[in-house]
């Protein structure tokens, strides 16, 4: 029997470089912050870390804007660094994925620098005369030189999108790739996976049109996958990749995740679905039943944090932890990967009050204000002490952090049982002592309305989405609930793990 490779079913965190831990004193997250870190990852019971972009970078876009490829910003470190970093994740037995930022490159990059010269202007998307496109922080998605010609940005100005017509960007990122899988990387996370191949021609869209529309997803896009996936497969130790793709639909995500080209992607269906057991199921049903290798996340740097999220516009003030936890144990009882996004162990909630001269994100800025953007997710995690930086840095934040945040530092819950992050390492700890046990389905049970009960061989997850308690399933024990449970009970907001023998 063919041993099942890591990334199968393994528990990835997601570590925002400059929001997670500060070694340097300079306010910013860094590569020595992660690594003095990696003991709080173990315990907490991950099996491997994604890195946000590392890369040099003016940080346009919080380093999604990469000038080059092959090195560290000084904000982060240096390469030696960063194979510290590397050696020191894999004695502690956690792998390492790498953010690789395919669709555009930063405006500073020597190639467009050349471009601007009317050097290699191929490698991008220039074009005499514009069409209608939008970019997705907001605005045209073009930008016109002083010798007239324009080119496509469907981000910021700052990240001019790269030609995948012209082979030269292949070998570019072929090579890109081998740097750092030579250097002892797992794996990478793709950035905008389904958007490097733009609509044949270019043509004008309908009014409204956003960058997330279907014009991307290209069937250009599989064979550079599959070109990806050869290089992967050519080094040892399963080396993985995952895609952040968009899509209407689970059939059209399955497509990226085939035998030759990616080993996963992102199920943002899951990510985006309401505090409801008709959605959930929907979502669930939809993705076993079309994607291989399923993941399952509820936050990430880009979105609302799940806590905050779940609880707007319930008349019950704890709903947004509780669900969170309920939503936590459902996705770990489901087949497939999970992603946790640095911070929702500690049950942080989307900070909304950040003033505007401390904003940095910048759709905040093109939307002129309008759309208050992704710094709410961003905000540094606190880790110690009463008051800010929590134990962050010896020099501030790069973003403000909440007063309130004193009662949800990880030296606090540490050692309160009934804390988010002690709820997170049993939770954790319970899936990965059933790891290998457990068949790749599931099975519907009959449940009560507005409840999701399921079973995996021995294992019964019960969730209950509705307003009122309802009747557990018969069990043998009660492995872990994401909170009190009332006899055979489950109250609302709450789910259990059960087990039938």
């Amino acid at each position: 029997m063919d041993q099942i490779p890591w990334w199968h079913d393994a528990v990835v965190y997601e570590i925002y470089v400059r929001s997670f831990a500060d070694a340097s004193g300079d306010g910013v997250g860094d590569l020595a912050g992660v690594r003095s870190r990696l003991p709080y990852l173990a315990e907490l019971g991950v099996d491997a870390i994604w890195l946000t972009p590392f890369y040099r970078s003016p940080m346009a876009d919080g380093g999604y804007d990469v000038a080059d490829y092959r090195d560290v910003d000084p904000l982060f470190g240096d390469l030696a660094e960063f194979d510290a970093l590397v050696s020191a994740a894999h004695e502690t037995g956690l792998r390492i994925l790498v953010d690789i930022v395919p669709n555009h490159s930063s405006s500073a990059h020597p190639w467009f620098q050349e471009a601007l010269k009317g050097i290699g202007r191929d490698r991008y998307m220039f074009r005499d005369r514009p069409n209608n496109w939008l970019s997705v922080f907001g605005g045209p998605a073009w930008t016109q030189l002083p010798d007239g010609q324009w080119y496509l940005h469907l981000f910021a100005p700052e990240q001019p999108d790269f030609n995948w017509h012209n082979r030269e960007v292949h070998e570019e990122f072929l090579d890109i790739l081998r740097f750092w899988l030579d250097r002892g990387v797992d794996g990478f996370r793709i950035d905008v996976a389904m958007g490097l191949y733009k609509a044949d021609g270019l043509p004008d869209t309908q009014p409204g049109f956003s960058a997330a529309s279907p014009i991307w997803s290209r069937p250009e896009v599989h064979e550079v996958y599959r070109e990806w996936r050869k290089v992967l497969d050519s080094y040892p130790g399963d080396r993985a990749a995952v895609g952040e793709v968009w899509t209407d639909s689970a059939d059209d995500l399955a497509r990226y995740v085939r035998p030759d080209e990616l080993h996963q992607s992102f199920n943002f269906a899951w990510l985006e679905a309401p505090w409801s057991a008709t959605a959930f199921r929907k979502v669930i049903d939809d993705t076993l039943a079309a994607v291989p290798a399923p993941t399952w996340v509820l936050s990430n740097h880009d979105v609302v944090r799940h806590v905050t999220r779940y609880g707007e516009g319930s008349l019950n003030p704890a709903a947004g932890p509780a669900r969170a936890h309920a939503a936590l144990l459902a996705m770990l009882a489901l087949p497939g990967s999970a992603y946790l996004y640095q911070g929702e162990e500690l049950g942080l909630p989307e900070v909304k009050d950040i003033p505007p001269e401390a904003r940095q994100d910048p759709i905040f800025f093109r939307s002129n204000g309008e759309i208050p953007g992704r710094d709410g997710c961003r905000v540094p995690l606190p880790w110690s002490g009463t008051a800010p930086p929590y134990g962050f840095g010896s020099g501030g934040s790069w973003l403000p952090q909440p007063d309130a945040w004193a009662d949800l530092t990880a030296e606090r819950q540490a050692g309160d049982p009934a804390s988010a992050l002690s709820f997170y390492r049993r939770a954790l700890a319970t899936r990965k002592a059933m790891r290998g046990t457990l068949p790749g389905t599931i099975s519907w049970l009959d449940s009560p309305p507005d409840t999701l009960y399921f079973s995996r061989g021995s294992l019964i997850c019960a969730v209950n989405c509705g307003e009122q308690a309802a009747e557990l399933p018969a069990h043998h024990q009660v492995l872990i609930s994401s909170g009190p449970l009332d006899g055979d009970m489950l109250p609302p907001d709450t789910a259990t793990w059960l087990l039938t023998r």
